[in-house]
């Protein structure tokens, strides 16, 4: 071996271990920095992206943290929820998603389902049964599932794969800010604390 190649595999191994305290010292602090940072929708907002699944307990528990944040977000903050179905068995529960979100009535039922599958524990895994649902709540049962199954439902279903693959999503919930950062229960350690993580990245975002 060379006295070139010596310092150059000492450059790599250096380089290498400021990579891993960079990474772990953003894990301690609750977040982690994506590896290929994503473009946002709207440059001129933070946008703050929240994966998560219906069926998902842990979603569900964390649903009146995100709701709290919700009510006191900064202005220049553009927050989306992101169904996507990263299991296939949740397909449906995406579709209802997107058909509440298409339909204009998802502030009526994002929580009624919800509350649905974790307060009543009925499955609602039959497109029939969120129908029925939706009916319940005053909203057309029969537009409700026909546009589950429409094509608007699909692209916007494809299009949460696509964001999710993008941003290295592979559990839910996990929160992603502005295309560079990713934050969850387990890497923050709490849902408080990861209300306070994603509060910290907003106001780094906005001084940047």
């Amino acid at each position: 071996m060379t006295l070139h190649t010596t310092v150059l595999i000492k450059r790599i191994f250096a380089i290498a271990l400021l990579v891993m305290a960079a990474s772990s010292a953003n894990a301690q602090q609750g977040y982690e920095n994506l590896a290929n940072p994503v473009k946002t929708d709207n440059p001129d907002k933070i946008e703050v992206l929240e994966f998560f699944w219906y069926g998902c307990p842990h979603c569900f528990q964390f649903e009146p943290h995100i709701k709290e944040w919700l009510e006191t977000k900064p202005d220049n903050v553009e927050f989306k929820s992101v169904a996507a179905p990263l299991n296939p068995a949740w397909k449906v529960h995406s579709q209802a998603f997107y058909a509440a979100e298409i339909l204009g009535v998802l502030d009526q039922f994002h929580e009624p389902m919800f509350n649905a599958i974790h307060k009543d524990k009925k499955a609602m895994r039959k497109p029939k049964d969120i129908a029925k649902l939706a009916e319940s709540l005053g909203i057309d049962g029969d537009k409700f599932a026909k546009t589950m199954k429409s094509f608007a439902v699909d692209a916007k279903i494809r299009q949460s794969l696509q964001k999710a693959q993008e941003v290295g999503i592979s559990a839910v919930p996990t929160v992603v800010i502005n295309g560079k950062y990713r934050t969850s229960g387990s890497v923050a350690g709490s849902y408080p604390n990861l209300i306070n993580v994603l509060n910290q990245l907003i106001a780094q975002e906005s001084e940047g």
